[in-house]
C-alpha cells in the first residue's frame, strides 16, 4: 500500500468530504481516504498494483476539486457609468438609522445551479423510491 496527499482547494465544506470520499472509495484498488475541509487536504492510501496516482487525480479533476475556487473579484468600476446604467454587481446603500454606517448588497439572479460554486452538488433531481 502507498499513500498521496493531494491538496483540494475546491473542498471547503463538510458535505465536499463525503463526496470526496465516495468517489474515491469506488475506484478498485483505493483503501482508505481521509480527507479534511478544514486543511483541504486528502490523504489516500491505495494498492498502486490496481490503480495508478493518475487515475485519482483525474476522478478529483473531472469532480471539480483540484482546481482553484473561482471567486468573484472586486473590480474597482462604479456601480453605474455616466449615463446611469448598471455596471457592477454591488451597490452600496445607507439608511437614516444607520447614519455613517455603510451596508452591502448584491442581487444574484437564480441561473437553475447553486449561486457558489460547489463541486459534486449538480442540480438536485427527483427520484421515486
Amino acid at each position: 500500500m502507498q499513500t498521496v496527499t493531494l491538496s483540494l482547494p475546491a473542498m471547503y465544506a463538510d458535505h465536499h468530504v463525503v463526496e470526496v470520499r465516495r468517489l474515491l472509495l469506488a475506484l478498485p484498488g483505493v483503501d482508505d481516504v481521509y480527507a479534511s475541509s478544514a486543511f483541504q487536504a486528502a490523504e489516500i492510501t491505495y494498492d498502486p498494483q490496481r490503480v495508478e496516482p493518475a487515475a485519482i487525480e483525474k476522478v478529483l479533476a473531472d469532480a471539480g476539486y483540484l482546481g482553484e475556487l473561482p471567486l468573484p473579484a472586486e473590480t474597482g468600476k462604479p456601480v453605474t457609468d455616466a449615463a446611469g446604467e448598471g455596471t457592477y454587481f454591488r451597490h452600496t446603500a445607507s439608511y437614516v438609522q444607520a447614519t455613517k454606517v455603510v451596508g452591502f448588497t448584491q442581487s444574484v439572479s437564480y441561473a437553475g445551479r447553486p449561486l457558489w460554486p460547489c463541486p459534486g452538488m449538480g442540480p438536485l433531481k427527483h427520484t421515486d423510491n
